[in-house]
């Protein structure tokens, strides 16, 4: 009966320190601003951004794991120009007054050495889900030299068809492909 306490013991102890393991991040809206670009008439190259974010990253940088959970308010879509927010705000195009948030969640981060280096996940815009990869670049935690608060941060970045989305007005003089770009930073809750 004694080894069975003992190894029950060591299993609930070995999970606690798993749990512990994983520390859980906040996004920081006030630096994290996704932004776009898209082909336009085959001229230049047009940029948005939107402009409030939130969400969660979930790390356990010894074990190799981690989860994202970021919430987009397609609301906040800044073109620079009154005219053209409303534009691709409405229907055909981010459709801001249905579909008032798109979504990345990830449970599949992917490390080189202790840095994240991408991730695999589901995107969700208009109403459609499908799967992205999304690569990581310049990924980095410590303190802010500010605040003397935890953080983690870096540069995510992904291409789709927006077609895929149902988001197809004006193919092909707006251009199918979208890049995306996101500053993330992230402090420890």
């Amino acid at each position: 009966m004694k080894p069975a306490l003992i190894a029950l013991s060591l299993m609930a102890l070995i999970s606690t320190g798993a749990e512990a393991a994983t520390d859980t991040y906040t996004i920081d809206p006030n630096h994290t601003y996704p932004m776009f670009a898209v082909n336009h008439l085959g001229f230049t190259t047009q940029h948005g951004r939107f402009d409030k974010t939130s969400g969660t990253v979930k790390l356990d940088r010894a074990a190799k794991t981690g989860s994202v959970n970021l919430v987009i308010d397609t609301q906040s879509l800044d073109m620079g120009s009154p005219l053209w927010n409303e534009h691709l705000s409405g229907d055909g195009f981010f459709n801001t007054a249905k579909f008032p948030t798109m979504t990345y969640r990830s449970d599949k981060l992917i490390f080189d050495g202790d840095k994240v280096v991408g991730a695999d996940g589901e995107f969700t815009l208009l109403g459609v889900t499908k799967p992205l990869h999304v690569t990581v670049t310049g990924f980095h935690c410590g303190s802010n030299p500010m605040t003397q608060k935890a953080l983690c941060g870096g540069n995510v970045s992904a291409h789709f068809q927006r077609s895929e989305f149902g988001m197809d007005k004006f193919l092909p003089l707006v251009g199918d492909e979208v890049e995306i770009t996101v500053p993330v930073e992230a402090y420890k809750d």
